[in-house]
Order: structure tokens, then sequence, then C-alpha cells
């Protein structure tokens, strides 16, 4: 599970495995809490997050959706820049 990047206590994996692990998503960490994100809006997918948290992973989704679905789509990553 590759870290693609890291700001305010918040780490962003994406397991390469689309084949296996659709709908396309990053992982979203935490000290207390782990949730998929998708990429495609940004939303949550299961489980839960607190709330300032979730704003940013999702403010993170939208900025770099883009470059998380072409990860998703080869199968390689590369780290992103954090949230300023």
């Amino acid at each position: 599970m590759p870290t693609i990047s890291y700001f305010y206590g918040i780490i962003i994996v994406m397991y390469l495995r689309n084949k296996e692990h659709n709908p396309p998503h990053i992982h979203a960490i935490t000290q207390d809490f782990d949730a998929p994100f998708l990429i495609e809006t940004g939303e949550i997918m299961e489980g839960e997050f607190p709330p300032k948290a979730k704003s940013l992973v999702k403010e993170f989704i939208l900025k770099y959706q883009n470059e998380l679905l072409e990860m998703w789509e080869t199968e390689t990553y590369k780290k992103l820049p954090p949230l300023n």
C-alpha cells in the first residue's frame, strides 16, 4: 500500500490492485480511523471519519483527482504534495 501523501496527521494510501478492488478509491488513515474515499466524488465509501479530516481528504481528492485516477488505472503511484 504505497503512501501517496501525508498532511495534518492524515496518511493517504492506495492499494494498487484495481481489478480486484473497484471502484477507484484511496484510503485515508489517522491514528484512530481508516476509511476508503471515492476518487470520483471525494465522498467516504463506508465507515466513519472525523468531519474536519473528511473535508480535508475530499479537498485533496478533488485537487489531485486526475493524478489519482491515473495512478489507479496504471497501477503506478507517485507522491503528491500535501495540502497547505
